[in-house]
Formats: C-alpha cells, sequence, structure tokens
C-alpha cells in the first residue's frame, strides 16, 4: 500500500473533532505507512491525543494564522504539508474547512480530488473509494492512477479512532509569505438552546409541510407546532430537519416555521444526515426526501394518512396519529 498523509485542522479547543479522528481511523485500516499533518494555532496538544495510533511522521504548521478557517492560509499549509511528506495519498475529513480548500491544493499539487467519499477500502494494494451519485440513488466505486489523490471522507461513515495520548516529536514545516485579505474579527453562534442543527445528536427530528396546514378545526396553528418542535429540541437535544416543501413555504406566502431555514432542509439538497435514530412527522414521504436521510438507522414516523409515502416501507414504525396530539404528550413526558 503506497504511503498516506492524513490531512486535520486543529479545533478551537487544540484537540482533534470526531470528523478528524475518523478519518485517521480509515487511513489506518488501509495497511499502509500513515503520516499526520496537522494545522492550527498549535498543534502539539492535538499529536500528543492520537500518539499512540502508529503513525511514523506529525508534521505541523501551526501559528496564529493558521488557527481560524481562512482559503488562503489553509490552502498554503495543506500544500505545504503535502510536498513535505510526499505521499502519493492524502485523505481528510470533509469538514466545511477543508472541503473549500483541498480542491484547490489538489489543482496547486497536479494531482486529484474525490469529495463526498462515504468508504474507503485497499485490495492488492489498490486503493477504491465509494461514493454517491444522482441524489444518493447511485453508488459508484473509483479508482485513480493520478497521483498525489486527495479524499474527503464523510462524516459519520467510519468509527472514530480512540486511544491513549502521549507525547509525539512534531516536525514544523515553513511555509512562505502567504498574502491574505481577510480577518477573522469574531465568531457570532447562536444560543446553545436555539440551536437546531446538531449533527452528533442520537436523534433527528424531521418536519414536514402537513404542520402548516389546516388542522382538524380548520384553523392554522403554525405558532403551536414550532412551540412543539422546538421544546422537543430542547428536551431531547434533538437536530432538525425539514422537508423541501416545508422550507420553501416562506417564498409561496404560507405560514411558516420560523425555526426551520433552508439548512435544515434533507433531500433533494443532498444532505444525508447520520443520526441514529429519526423521527420523521407530517410529511407525505416523498421519494427525494425519504432517499436524504437513507442512512439514519431507526427511522418512525408520524401522520394521519395511513396511505401516505412512510406506510409503504419507508419508516420502520409508522404511527397514524395526529402529530400535534403526539409531541404534546412527548414533550410533557419528556
Amino acid at each position: 500500500m503506497e504511503p498516506i498523509l492524513l490531512l486535520a485542522h486543529v479545533e478551537a479547543d487544540g484537540t482533534l473533532g470526531k470528523p478528524a479522528l475518523e478519518a485517521l481511523a480509515a487511513a489506518l485500516a488501509l495497511g499502509g505507512e500513515v503520516s499526520m499533518g496537522l494545522v492550527g494555532a498549535t498543534v502539539e496538544a492535538a499529536a500528543n491525543q492520537v500518539a499512540g495510533c502508529g503513525a511514523v511522521r506529525f508534521l505541523g504548521v501551526s501559528g496564529e494564522p493558521f488557527g481560524q478557517a481562512r482559503y488562503a492560509t489553509d490552502a498554503a499549509a495543506a500544500e505545504a504539508l503535502c510536498r513535505a511528506s510526499g505521499a502519493p495519498l492524502v485523505i481528510a475529513a470533509a469538514t466545511s474547512r477543508w472541503a473549500r480548500v483541498l480542491p484547490g491544493v489538489a489543482y496547486r499539487l497536479g494531482g486529484r480530488v474525490d469529495t463526498h467519499v462515504t468508504s474507503i477500502a485497499a485490495a492488492d494494494g489498490t486503493l477504491a473509494v465509494s461514493r454517491w451519485f444522482y441524489r444518493q440513488r447511485m453508488e459508484a466505486v473509483l479508482t485513480r492512477a493520478e497521483r498525489p489523490w486527495i479524499v474527503l471522507l464523510e462524516a459519520g461513515c467510519v468509527a472514530a479512532w480512540s486511544g491513549p495520548a502521549d507525547a509525539a516529536a512534531v516536525e514544523a514545516v515553513p511555509v512562505g509569505g502567504v498574502e491574505t485579505r481577510t480577518t477573522v474579527t469574531g465568531i457570532e453562534a447562536p444560543k446553545a438552546g436555539e440551536q437546531t442543527i446538531r449533527p452528533d445528536a442520537k436523534l433527528l427530528f424531521v418536519a414536514g409541510a402537513g404542520w402548516t396546514k389546516k388542522q382538524a378545526d380548520g384553523a392554522v396553528h403554525a405558532a403551536e407546532a414550532e412551540a412543539l418542535i422546538m421544546g422537543f429540541l430542547r428536551a431531547a437535544k434533538a437536530s432538525l430537519g425539514g422537508s423541501k416543501s416545508l422550507v420553501d413555504l416562506s417564498g409561496e406566502g404560507e405560514a411558516v416555521l420560523h425555526c426551520m431555514t433552508h439548512l435544515n432542509q434533507i433531500g433533494q439538497t443532498g444532505a444525508t444526515p447520520r443520526h441514529p435514530k429519526g423521527l420523521s412527522t407530517c410529511c407525505h414521504g416523498e421519494e427525494p426526501h425519504v432517499v436524504g436521510w437513507r442512512f439514519v438507522t431507526e427511522r418512525r414516523a408520524v401522520n394521519l394518512d395511513a396511505n401516505c409515502g412512510w406506510a409503504r416501507g419507508k419508516a420502520d414504525v409508522l404511527y397514524v396519529a395526529d402529530a400535534f396530539e403526539v409531541m404534546r404528550q412527548v414533550n410533557r413526558l419528556l
């Protein structure tokens, strides 16, 4: 197996995040020599965190300019690490930070890149990666002869590496003068209680357009719907997803849920959540929406229509009930 470079950026607390540890586990499973390439304000703590993984080298680009996500500095750091390692295969987690940078790095190196990879395997010394096409309806297995080959692995596809911490010797890799036109002045984040997108949550709660339609009394109860949904998200620490029909309502003059944006949409956007459990409410079960969360392990649905798409084998359990009544009881229990 060819030598491998595992690229990882350090989180704000100085450690490696779960996606980086998943990519590390995938790289180690291939059986080749693995080098670690770390980028961050400081990288020593992150290197010590994975010192017992068996990597043959620890390379690092550190300094204040590399502590923040910025294309110019991240691209320069990744390029320097790839050249210093000389590895023909480069694996990285498909985080937002790497996803926008590494395709450009592949161009600078004269190599190739594959994104949205869901599995990596080696057969007879040849690397093969799998990814989905056409809204996750077709899976392809790809190999490439061009080198270097950069592979961006999606989160949630591999169990994260875990092991004891130790002391690691990090080789500092110099980076030439990088001209930047971007200054990071701070980070604005929503209050923890109002956060609706939680990739690591154990449960994905999916809301459909039925929440904003007329109910049994002939009236629309959008405000109550939003209160029930947000109450459940706060109590269960669940993540919120929405069908395309629901997130598009804001442009159609219909009643909307203010907690729902296009960032919550799953399905036709190609977003593929990988939560252990999923609960769909007031959704009609159209195919693109179902395909969007096909990687959720256990799927349940609440819908008044026993003949909806979810009843035709797309959910493990279907509750034929009023979602308002169900969620009132669930919130009361929580």
